[in-house]
């Protein structure tokens, strides 16, 4: 019988909820830093890195983050980024990643937007032929900087329209940040065929979850690891098979959860929810895709046939296309196969 680490090491996976910046490695956050010393707070050390990605609190992880982004400063840089992200999913067994990328972040400090999506679009040709890693983009709206961000970030995804763009989102703090404020602009993605994915529910109630829903038209929920207190919403939630894009060790680490055992990722699964596994940001975290795995398997008590179930449930609420998700369904079941007989 396989180990459970070998086992998930080994599971074909897709990736959902993912940071671009967020999944900068420390290896490439160090180059960066060292390229703009004295023009960052970012340390250049490897180990000075791992204390600054020591967070107080969601405030605190936003402001670092940020720090992080404006290390990218050209179109090399994102292409770099971009490449690197994909190797590191790739090595996890990841076929296809919907990756979050804030283009205006990049665009306000000075990329080009043309530019900014000539870099992705080339970074992901190149992944799909160096790695076999089917990468898709969701532009999503820093909610911190307002409106003015969401009107940007739609106008660069209407104008430039990268062929790998799938989806529309909402990242940031939630907290002061009300999410039907963003109606309009999510309004006019939908209408353009972007399938909307709001962050919702990770340090606010329910209730945030609810306006992602009825005033953003919610197709999956980031996070969302509030519903746990609403019982309706939870039945809403599995009814309609909304995808959930839970992060474990991404919420401990922001201080949304207390702890791994306090997680309610058992309570969503057991009211029947479309539940993925993800990893946010993974190196800012401490963590990987496969890590966060094994922690789905020691919260819900699994073993192989679970995880496969989890790694189904991502392909179902991905926006690839019905041959790709056949593809890698079957891909999880013959693999499956080889384990359980």
């Amino acid at each position: 019988m396989t180990d459970l680490p070998t086992f998930i090491a080994g599971l074909p996976k897709a990736e959902l909820h993912v940071h671009h910046v967020g999944s900068a490695s420390p290896r490439i956050v160090a180059e960066l830093a060292a390229r703009h010393e004295g023009r960052t707070p970012v340390p250049a050390d490897p180990q000075a890195l791992a204390a600054y990605f020591e967070f107080r609190d969601f405030a605190h992880f936003i402001e670092v983050y940020l720090s992080v982004v404006d290390l990218i400063r050209d179109p090399e840089d994102v292409w770099i980024l971009t490449h690197e992200v994909a190797r590191e999913l790739a090595r996890q067994q990841v076929r296809y990643a919907e990756l979050t990328i804030t283009p205006y972040s990049h665009v306000s400090r000075g990329i080009p937007a043309p530019a900014f999506c000539e870099a992705i679009e080339d970074a992901r040709k190149r992944a799909l032929a160096d790695f076999g890693l089917d990468l898709r983009w969701c532009f999503d709206i820093p909610g911190e900087a307002g409106l003015p961000a969401a009107e940007e970030t739609l106008r660069v995804a209407l104008d430039e329209r990268p062929d790998g763009l799938v989806s529309f989102g909402l990242g940031g703090p939630e907290i002061g940040v009300p999410r039907p404020q963003f109606r309009p602009y999510f309004d006019q993605a939908r209408a353009a065929g972007l399938r909307s994915v709001p962050h919702a529910g990770e340090t606010t109630g329910p209730q945030t979850i609810w306006d992602a829903l009825n005033e953003l038209g919610a197709e999956r929920i980031g996070h969302g690891i509030s519903a746990a207190q609403d019982p309706e919403l939870l039945g809403y939630l599995a009814e309609r098979r909304i995808g959930m894009e839970i992060c474990p060790t991404s919420n401990v680490r922001t201080r949304a959860v207390a702890d791994l055992d306090g997680h309610p990722l058992p309570q969503l699964v057991e009211a029947g929810l479309l539940v993925t596994i993800n990893s946010d940001d993974p190196p800012m975290f401490g963590t990987t895709l496969n890590e966060e795995y094994a922690v789905a398997a020691r919260l819900l008590g699994v073993g192989p046939e679970g995880l496969a179930g989890l790694a189904r449930n991502a392909v179902t609420a991905s926006f690839l296309d019905a041959p790709g998700k056949q593809r890698i369904t079957a891909e999880i079941d013959a693999y499956l196969a080889t384990v359980v007989g």
